[in-house]
């Protein structure tokens, strides 16, 4: 439906920081969209981590990453930002951005969401 692009994935130590970009191909109606970053690991399903709504007014996080990760995005440069700080290894996993549309559907559920980037592998060492 859409391209989108991750980046800012690699290796760090636990207690270290990490910044991912998702950035849309085109920006046609980007605002018009709730973008969201999931996570799966090796074996796992895949699972939400943050989603953003198009204005960004509204914000969801996951249990696991409050207090430590930040979603933020610029709808002028048609990206969507996930700051990940005091990573530990749980957080270990291949991290994807998603496209939602601004209606009622399940902003947890990666079902909901109908483009996906690649994937950007994070891997933090003990």
């Amino acid at each position: 439906q859409v391209q989108l692009v991750e980046s800012g994935g690699g290796l760090v130590q636990a207690g270290g920081s990490l910044r991912l970009s998702c950035a849309a191909a085109s920006g046609r109606a980007f605002s018009m969209y709730v973008m969201g970053w999931f996570r799966q690991a090796p074996g796992k399903e895949r699972e939400f981590v943050a989603a953003i709504s198009g204005r960004g007014g509204t914000i969801y996080y996951a249990d696991s990453v409050k207090a430590r990760f930040t979603i933020s995005r610029d709808n002028a440069k048609n990206s969507v930002y996930l700051q990940m700080n005091s990573l530990k290894p749980e957080d270990t996993a291949v991290y994807y951005c998603g496209r939602k549309r601004e209606y009622y559907t399940d902003t947890y559920s990666p079902s909901a969401y109908d483009s996906w980037g690649q994937g950007t592998q994070v891997t933090v060492s003990s």
